[in-house]
Parts: structure tokens; sequence; C-alpha cells
């Protein structure tokens, strides 16, 4: 658990300064005298989506669908700004990046850094699934972006040592920037505790006052940003925190979240671009005279109708793509409904892998992770759209075996309570990055706004009220790593044990059965003090999802 920033701990040699880029002017000199701009453009959680999509969007209390995203396309977007500035542009990349699609799932990541190469970043930074193939291939594929990547508290865990740089400067336009990057220490209970084996991660006070001391008062930078990838509701926290009453932005990352005005903490502003290359967050800051007068801030489309692809970028996905083709085209069924995963509570994506698991398994409940990763795929014209192995990949990039054991009522119940809290917590600092855990054969009604171990308000099982002495059958994906009896994080299940197949086993079986889907909401998950279309949850804010 990153441990709660407060000023007796990284208060000490901190002081107070104005934010650089709130100063304003108002003479006239200084109306009329010729300023720049510095445009820094930020992607984040691109998870693995190559080509364009489809979009969800929340507009008039109803959902939305456009085409948005594609490598190739932001390419463009970066070359249109870079065009108007080609000497005040800096380009960054949140993390999240090798892993959610099919090509990066088959090649490991390895298929990404000629295309990287051909996007022109200024530098990178991973992100909490960067891990997913294993330390040594992480640092394979992040070195031969030959781009830089920063992060400041992931280490070897033999030897101690950064796997890499803490931060990164430039100056433009006579302003000093300086970047530090967290990646978030959480990792080894996020993801497969296997995935990050070789991996010490350190939280953001182990070194955060060493480093805004030494970017500040030794390397002189003008404005300092911390690079996050932690989730909206910590480095909200964190930008309240006095520690960081020296830096000016949280750039975020990790949650998905469209920031589309920066969100004002105590210290500082935080911001995040969305997700999977549909938009990039731009800031502008105007300079004159080597100081910052004012900034502006705006999220934008990558919108196939107003970008061409650069050819650049096409090639080299066409290229990288081109060993899987045959394999990630196989068409696997149909929907005639959309699937989607943007809800906090319930989505029909989910509803359709837990049945096609209980269906498999046979088991009382099927669960599975609150992932956010996956675009959405919209039925065309006529009514259905082709699920492909390419969008199983979208949908689960992490093939691993089922696991099936029995837990009790009153087991489920504790585990429910938690996995409630790793979500709705008050204390941001609590909550885990994903949304609430989905799953089959169960109905669930809870306040998420209750004291932790009093939100569940009903839980039925196969249409009855659970019992606490009952063992029931459950079924979940294995995380290697973990201890047997765990199933998606709830330990201590009996007569558990790990089948010969895999999830993407499951779903092609299912949707060979089905042939044509439809799945919908049904109702199985209940926030009774949220309502039915809860798409972001960060107390004390008045943002919106979008």
């Amino acid at each position: 658990m990153i441990k709660n920033l407060i000023l007796s701990v990284l208060g000490t040699g901190l002081l107070a300064a104005c934010n650089s880029g709130q100063s304003t002017t108002s003479t006239a000199e200084n109306k009329t005298a010729k300023t720049d701009t510095i445009s820094i453009l930020q992607t984040a959680d691109i998870h693995g989506q190559l080509n364009l999509h489809d979009e969800l969007f929340w507009e008039d209390e109803e959902i939305v669908f456009k085409k948005l995203g594609g490598m190739a396309y932001i390419r463009s977007l970066f070359d249109t700004v870079k065009a108007k500035n080609p000497n005040g542009t800096l380009i960054l990349d949140g993390g999240d990046l090798i892993q959610g699609g099919a090509v990066a799932a088959l090649s490991e990541g390895k298929a990404f850094p000629k295309i990287i190469q051909a996007m022109g970043y200024d530098f990178l930074i991973p992100g909490n699934w960067e891990v997913v193939y294993g330390k040594q291939t992480m640092l394979e594929v992040l070195n031969d972006y030959n781009t830089p990547v920063i992060a400041a508290n992931m280490f070897d865990e033999e030897s101690g040592e950064s796997l890499f740089p803490p931060y990164y400067i430039k100056e433009i336009h006579g302003v000093k920037l300086g970047f530090i990057s967290y990646n978030d220490p959480e990792i080894p209970v996020r993801q497969n505790p296997s995935f990050s084996k070789g991996i010490h991660f350190e939280g953001v006070d182990h070194n955060l006052t060493s480093l805004i001391n030494e970017l500040k008062d030794v390397q002189g930078v003008d404005m300092l940003f911390l690079v996050t990838h932690m989730g909206i509701a910590k480095q909200k926290h964190l930008a309240d925190d006095y520690a960081l009453s020296r830096v000016d932005y949280v750039l975020g990352n990790d949650t998905h979240e469209r920031i589309r005005r920066p969100l004002q903490g105590k210290h500082a502003k935080v911001t995040e671009p969305g997700a999977f290359g549909s938009f990039v967050g731009r800031l502008d800051l105007i300079v004159k005279d080597g100081k910052v007068i004012d900034e502006q801030y705006e999220l934008m489309e990558v919108d196939p109708n107003k970008y061409d692809p650069n050819p650049e970028v096409e090639k080299a996905i066409a290229e990288a793509t081109q060993p899987y083709r045959a394999e990630i085209n196989e068409i696997l069924g149909y929907t005639t409904t959309p699937l989607y995963r943007y809800f906090v509570v319930e989505n029909p994506m989910d509803n359709m892998i837990t049945d096609a698991a209980r269906w498999k398994t046979g088991a009382d409940i099927s669960i599975s992770n609150g992932f956010r990763f996956s675009p959405p795929l919209v039925p065309g014209e006529d009514g259905k759209v082709a699920i492909t192995r390419e969008y199983l990949w979208s949908m689960l990039p992490v093939n691993e075996k089922v696991k099936v054991g029995k837990a009790s009522g009153e087991q489920i119940k504790n585990w429910l309570e938690q996995e409630l809290h790793n979500v709705f917590a008050q204390n941001a600092m609590e909550r885990f990055g994903g949304w609430m855990v989905r799953f089959s054969g169960m109905t669930v009604k809870f306040n998420a706004n209750a004291e932790k171990g009093n939100r569940v308000q009903e839980i039925l099982v196969g249409g009855e009220p659970i019992q606490d002495s009952k063992l029931y059958t459950m079924s979940a994906c294995r995380r290697e790593g973990e201890d047997l009896n765990m199933l998606c994080r709830m330990p201590g299940t009996v007569d558990t044990k790990v089948m010969d197949y895999t999830i993407h086993d499951v779903l092609t079986e299912y949707l060979k059965h089905k042939g044509t889907v439809a799945p919908e909401k049904d109702g199985r998950s209940v926030a009774l003090d949220l309502g039915d279309n809860v798409l972001s949850q960060l107390p004390g804010t008045n943002y919106h999802f979008h």
C-alpha cells in the first residue's frame, strides 16, 4: 500500500512556492510583447490498440459510439500540432502500452518498438501492465524503443539498482521542464505475482522529496511535473499533499479517465487523457521572457475525419502485425448487442464472459476481475458484428487457465466486502485500479458509500439468499504465482483445482455453441446509492466521465 504522503514525512526541505503556471501579467507592454507556446501532448493506456476502433461516449444520459484512435492517426495529430509549433512541442506516453491487444500478447510486446520509434515520443513511462511478460522481456521491449523511459520507483530486486532513470528534463523556449515518473507500487498485488518477479517497487514517499529538491534546486527546473500511473483517486490525493507544493502538474494515467478540465488539487493540477489511443491530452503553456504567463488544456479526440493516417506508422503496424494476421482474424461468433465495460458496477462484456465460464464449469458462481481495458465492439447496419480472436485478446489479454474451488457463504460475503472497498474506499490510498468484480450465478445489492464491512445488503445465489455455512462452487481465472486455494483474491477456498483449459478456450467453445450472443446489463450487480449508470467514482470533485 502506498504510504499516505503527509507533511510530517515529506515536508522537510520543501519550500512553499507559487505555481509558475498560474502567474499572470497585466501591463500594456506584456500584452503586446511576443509570446511563445510550449505544447505538451500526452497519450496513456493505449493497451495495445494499434488501429481505428469503436469508442463509447456518455451524452445526454445515453450511450453514443464513435470511431476513434489508431496509432497512425495519433501520429498525424502529433504532426498537426508540431507543424504549428515545431520547436515547442513535447510528447509523452503514460504507460500500459504493450498489453491489451492480440498482437501485443502474441508478440509479448516485441511488435511495438518499431512502431514507437515511428511515433515521435520524447519519453515514455511504464504502467502497471508493462510487467505482464516478465521483467526481462519488459526491459528488452522498452529499451528497444530507443526513446527515454523513466520511472523513479522500480528497482532490480537483487542488486537494488534502478531499472530506469527517475526523471527527464528538457528546456523549451527558455523554460526548463522537469518530469518525475512513478509507477503503482501495488503492481505485485494488482497483477499476477509472477509477472513482476525480480522487480522491487517503492512507494512515492521513498524518494519524492529528494527528487523534487534535486530538480528544483540543483537542476534549476522552472516547471515540475509528476507523471504517475497510479489511478485518478490516488493522483488527486497526491496533488492535495503539501509534498507537491513545488510541483505544477500531476500528469496522471491508469484509470482511463477523460479529464477535460484539469482537477485543481491543493498544490498541483491533475490530468488524465482517456484510453486506447482515442484521445490526446494537450497542455499549452504560454511563455514570455522565459516565464509561463498563461496555460490552456484540452482533451483532443483522435478523429479519423480530422486526421489522415501517417504512412510511416501505417507501414510499421503492417509489418509488425503481418505474422499474426491470419490467427487474429478468425471469427469466433457474433453479437447483436454492443460489448463494452465502461461502467463501474456492471457491463455486458463481463456478463458474457462470466456466463460462459459458468456454462463451461457448472459452478454456482463464476467470477472475473473488474478490468477497465478493451474498447467497445458495436454491431453495424446489418445488426451484428463478428467477435474475432483479435477482439477476444482485447477482452482478455491474459489467457490463464480456469480455476475451480469451493467457498462458504461467509467467505464470499467477506470477500465481496473487501472487493467493494477496493473500488469505493473514501481514502483514495486504499483503492485498487479496477472496477467492481464481475460475476455470474449471483446477484448482489450494496451501498457503495457505506462504511467498510457494511456495504453488502443482499446476496442471492441461484435466486436464493446466500447461506453462511453452505459451500458454493466457484470458478475464476488462475493468477500465476498465487496460492492454489486463492480465487480472485479470495483466500482459503477448498477442493480447489486448476482445469486443463484456459479462459480463451471457454469463450471459443461458448461462442461456437451459441453462434450469436446478445449480452446486456441485467441487474446482477446493483449499487443502491449510486444509480445504474456510474462511469467513474471520484468523491470530492465535480468530475464526470463523458
